[in-house]
């Protein structure tokens, strides 16, 4: 039996030809394997059984970094000839191929890294077909070494070898290298070892810059109290954590509660940050008032190396406040008022990426922020039309779509920032060029004066605007592969509404085409407009003073003028106020701190649930009453308010049961654990099918994948 075998995903640069050609031979097969513009193709012949075999394990036993996507197989007829061999690849472009993400070091280059004896001993590029830098280093298409960063780099005779033999690990590994051909490690200012030199630097307080993967971190020892502080004033990063990083699964449990849910993500291949319940106190100044901790396992050789050699360490994204992370080695002198040395290499990094951040919902992994380690690996969504979304405005990410995949974009950032806003525009010129994408179509927000709406209205292209909170229902209906419709419960802190108010507390029938709005929380005005986002006190006062009870003058005054007081029905708006009311935050620092710290305070043990009318709106002002009018603990107010407003989501669509039996949780304020678990357990308590988020985040990260989820089913 001969059969000619497709296999589509992300299947080049991972290995998977001389895995293939292994397993062939395993099976006694003859034929061929080779890669071209759509993936992998091959020819396997031999005893049926045997082929049959062969054709279900390139899925069952695919390579660490490999994405099987479908392998088709037809049979043909047989051929003469004995052997499997691998084939050269036929020209042409390579518009169909997928590029990997960046991969955490394997098993095998780490026990090469702690030999004594092997030539890649401490050597802090080590990798191989299974492991090791990809997206960050992939300037075009196709993924060969010219195209890389690594194209400075010539081979030596050895490392040409191990790329040459299909036996070998290393078979096409773009970014093979070793200490004689390779990227090489400095410390500055100074000499000597750069890893012992780095320890001895971050031992001795100081901040030191080091070039990772995707960008440059900033580093200090996580128990050195006076540096974690010198880094938070320099940074201008007045409240929010740092994220840790630690040598292996042991010291992470040491410092951190880690279940087995926990143990995997980190350990695993895409090595995000995993914000977990702290167990140990480390410096104060790491994670301020915070019961969880955000906790790394090294993904690089440069990483393990200097774990090695200290304690954990603060592991924070070098830039200023708001700017983007640093990844060019000419702008290091961004970073001249903040490191005091530099653990730098002479690798170019293509993309900036940052880390990616997830927490644990119950036994699934949350995803709060898509990047290094994720992107650029597609989602499925099927589209007639090359398509781009470009996001929101915070956390923005782009996404373009054709064929069967939808490409969400690393982590671009807040588009306020000028930095950020090139990342941008150069992120979507890559991603086309990368994947061979023509938009004809653009989706994007409704609002105005977004940054990524105004690029959209710039292009010469068929344009889609979509509602904000549509998107993402959109987003979490695609993530989870159906159409709709569902009842579709997105609550965030900010959307602008076709009424021209703000939205954001929205219960909406929705599928993938069009949504209904069927209620929502009731409007409150914002006084000070977004001085309101940054000052949660004004939204308890526009509360308060809603319930008819005193509150503060100036403020009742600019609310009942109408002046710069836009109405909003806004849930992080809501939370804000609770915040504020129960003395958790009065201002904030960063993006959701009061709502952040408020859950924090909540007693997850409370099962009492403050009591919102439901009508056509969703009374939030008599959960804020409430919370006024009790005595008990602020712990148990905070937690009687969370239980409070998940128990009005499930009454609301109980109350909305024969729109749809489906409900689809989305928007920034599910986030937040404790009112995602109290929401689908009500939920699934009266019957209804609950849909959260799987590949992209649930806050503005996925509203480009929203987009364009809806533009493929509204532009056929």
């Amino acid at each position: 039996m001969r059969v000619a075998i497709r296999v589509a995903g992300v299947v080049q640069g991972v290995g998977f030809r001389p895995f293939a050609h292994r397993l062939a031979r395993r099976f006694g097969l003859a034929g061929f394997v080779g890669n071209d513009a759509h993936g992998v193709f091959a020819e396997a012949q031999g005893a049926p059984d045997l082929v049959r075999a062969f054709v279900a394990a390139l899925t069952a036993e695919a390579p660490p970094l490999a994405v099987v996507d479908r392998v088709e197989a037809r049979e043909i007829p047989p051929a003469d000839g004995s052997g499997f061999v691998i084939v050269a690849s036929p020209g042409g472009n390579a518009a169909d191929t997928l590029v990997s993400a960046d991969s955490a070091t394997c098993a095998d280059c780490l026990r090469e890294l702690r030999d004594p004896v092997d030539r890649r001993f401490r050597y802090p590029f080590v990798n191989c077909t299974n492991c090791g830098p990809r997206f960050t280093i992939v300037r075009g298409v196709p993924y060969d070494r010219p195209l890389t960063t690594m194209a400075a780099f010539a081979m030596c005779a050895e490392c040409a070898r191990e790329y040459a033999d299909p036996a070998d690990r290393r078979f096409h590994a773009q970014p093979v290298c070793c200490p004689a051909c390779g990227p090489s490690l400095r410390f500055e200012p100074g000499g000597g070892d750069p890893i012992l030199a780095t320890a001895e630097a971050l031992r001795a307080g100081q901040v030191v810059a080091i070039k990772g993967l995707g960008g440059y971190h900033l580093a200090v020892g996580a128990w050195h109290e006076e540096a974690a502080k010198t880094l938070r004033a320099r940074k201008h990063r007045e409240d929010k954590p740092f994220a840790v990083m630690v040598a292996d699964l042991d010291q992470a449990r040491e410092l951190a509660e880690v279940d087995a849910v926990a143990a995997r993500v980190l350990a695993g291949r895409r090595r995000p940050i995993v914000l977990l319940p702290k167990k140990t106190e480390l410096a104060q100044a790491v994670a301020p008032g915070n019961r969880r901790i955000g906790l790394m396992l090294p993904y690089t050789p440069l990483h393990h190396l200097l774990l090695q050699e200290t304690g954990p360490i603060v592991l924070t994204s070098a830039n200023v406040s708001d700017e983007p992370i640093v990844y060019r080695d000419e702008d290091l002198g961004r970073l001249e008022d903040i490191a005091d040395a530099y653990l730098t290499h002479d690798r170019p990094i293509h993309v900036r990426t940052d880390d990616s951040v997830v927490r644990i919902v119950g036994t699934k992994p949350q995803l709060q922020r898509r990047s290094r380690g994720y992107a650029p690996e597609p989602i499925r969504l099927a589209t007639k039309k090359h398509l781009l979304g470009v996001g929101a405005e915070l956390k923005n990410t782009f996404c373009l779509a054709k064929g069967h995949h939808a490409f969400v974009s690393h982590h671009i950032g807040d588009l306020e920032n000028y930095e950020t806003l090139k990342a941008f525009t150069e992120g979507i010129e890559h991603f086309k060029h990368l994947f061979a994408i023509d938009p004809v179509l653009v989706a994007h927000d409704l609002h105005p004066d977004y940054l990524s709406t105004k690029y959209a209205l710039d292009l010469d292209l068929e344009l889609l605007g979509v509602q904000h909170h549509h998107a993402h229902i959109a987003a979490c209906l695609a993530d989870n592969g159906e159409d709709g419709p569902v009842l579709g419960v997105a609550f965030d802190g900010t959307g602008f509404g076709p009424d021209g108010t703000i939205w954001g507390g929205e219960v909406l029938l929705a599928d993938l085409t069009s949504y209904r709005r069927l209620s929502h929380l009731k409007p409150v005005a914002m006084p000070g407009g977004t001085s309101a986002i940054r000052q949660p006190w004004r939204m308890a006062a526009s509360y308060v003073d809603e319930l008819g009870r005193p509150a503060r003058e100036d403020v009742v005054k600019l609310k009942r003028s109408g002046l710069n007081s836009p109405l909003t029905s806004s849930a992080g708006r809501l939370f804000d106020a609770a915040a504020a009311l129960l003395g958790v935050r009065d201002t904030i620092t960063y993006e959701g701190q009061a709502a952040i710290e408020l859950e924090q305070l909540a007693d997850p043990a409370e099962t009492t649930a403050y009591p919102a009318r439901i009508d056509d709106e969703i009374h939030g002002e008599d959960l804020i009453g409430a919370l006024l009018d009790d005595d008990a603990t602020k712990p148990k107010r905070a937690a009687r308010f969370h239980n409070g407003v998940a128990d009005a989501i499930v009454r609301t669509c109980d109350r909305l049961r024969d729109h749809s039996g489906t409900v689809a949780l989305s928007g920034g304020v599910f986030q937040n654990v404790l009112l995602l678990d109290r929401t689908v357990e009500g939920l699934e308590d009266r019957g209804f099918r609950v849909l959260t988020h799987r590949n992209v985040p649930t806050n503005d990260g996925g509203i480009s994948f929203g987009q364009v989820a809806v533009a493929s089913r509204t532009s056929r």
